[in-house]
């Protein structure tokens, strides 16, 4: 029996190879309003659907940030890249950082847009609920994506939200990602990786906040580097496409294919160095988009 290859889509015919993780509420087509604005000479990116979305979702499977990292690197495999890029939104963060874990030398650089930390991401009892119960309330769904894009979205957009993630989704895999992204750590696992990692955030998200990436992300990783974009929550690629696109690629093109995907060895940055990135706050666009060269 033939092996599983995840779902996707290739767009651009690049050097630079980039696989584009999607999130909890959506599968790959979270990246649609970006990609005609995408710089298809420099990259080809490879959108995936993990188990459970979009043309995946009647694939079994544990629905785990550990089981979408190696289906990630089993597709990567199956289309002869050796190295490439990592760009994966918020529970794709997660299975973006667990590729890390699992296959440093593999990773050029790593995006995390809105990323869950590695540390995984514990919510309070009733937020818990309510997240459990979006599995199958889609007012609870609506909720979410509300009050993670600071209130300011409009209602019709909402309800579309709803239906996109309602129609791609299967509800037992939902429900079982929530256990995984949230409730699984692995910290230790990339503590310390000197892969050249950016992490995107929205002013307008109230959870997966700049301050969150300040305590984890840049804590974690001694290349990373943190974009804030004032206008917009969780879903940059629907709330601010050109800023994201530009913050993303603009990243991704400072990459030489270095020695930069070795991870836990003697060639990390020196602790002055760690020090300035964690400075670069990403107060704006412009200013945050620096990266630091080695």
């Amino acid at each position: 029996m033939a092996s599983f290859v995840l779902p996707h889509v290739r767009y651009g015919t690049g050097p630079h190879k980039v696989v584009a993780v999607h999130g909890w509420f959506a599968d790959r087509s979270a990246f649609d309003p970006v990609l005609p604005d995408l710089d298809r000479d420099s990259f080809e990116y490879a959108l995936v659907d993990l188990r459970g979305y979009g043309q995946a979702q009647d694939v079994p499977g544990a629905y785990t940030t550990a089981e979408g990292a190696e289906d990630v690197l089993a597709l990567a495999d199956r289309l002869g890249w050796d190295r490439f890029s990592l760009v994966g939104h918020s529970m794709g963060g997660s299975v973006a950082q667990r590729v890390l874990a699992a296959a440093p030398r593999r990773v050029r650089r790593l995006v995390g847009i809105s990323p869950v930390p590695a540390s995984g991401l514990p919510l309070p009892p009733p937020q818990w609920e309510l997240f459990a119960s979006a599995a199958h309330a889609p007012d609870s769904r609506r909720t979410i994506l509300d009050v993670t894009t600071g209130g300011r979205r409009p209602a019709a957009w909402l309800d579309r939200m709803v239906r996109r993630s309602l129609e791609r989704s299967k509800p037992k895999a939902f429900r079982a990602w929530l256990d995984s992204w949230a409730g699984e750590g692995f910290a230790a696992e990339v503590e310390g990786s000197a892969v050249p990692a950016l992490a995107v955030t929205g002013a307008l998200d109230p959870a997966l906040t700049a301050e969150l990436a300040r305590q984890t992300w840049l804590r974690w990783y001694t290349r990373g580097t943190l974009i804030e974009l004032p206008s917009a929550g969780h879903y940059a690629m629907d709330e601010a496409p050109l800023d994201l696109i530009r913050a993303v690629e603009d990243f991704l093109r400072a990459d030489g294919d270095d020695d930069g995907g070795r991870h836990g060895e003697d060639d990390r940055d020196s602790e002055a160095d760690r020090d300035s990135q964690g400075d670069r706050d990403g107060d704006g666009a412009d200013e945050g988009r620096g990266v630091v060269a080695r």
